[in-house]
């Protein structure tokens, strides 16, 4: 899969460096790509926990 490019404001990208910095990432870069992949994981695990309930829902062992 190729690399894509996200336009990001100065000020963020400021944060971002400041924060991967303290938090030992070699650049704001590379701290924006773990971020977004934790809340991603996070949706994924969401949605996974949202089926499997509904499914249970659906054998009668929730109400």
């Amino acid at each position: 899969m190729a690399d894509a490019t996200l336009k990001i404001g100065r000020e963020l990208m400021d944060k971002l460096n400041e924060y991967a910095q303290a938090a030992g990432y070699e650049s704001g870069e590379e701290f924006a790509a773990v971020i977004l992949q934790r809340e991603i994981d996070k949706l994924d695990d969401s949605d996974a926990s949202d089926k499997v309930e509904d499914r249970l829902r659906g054998l009668g062992y929730i109400s």
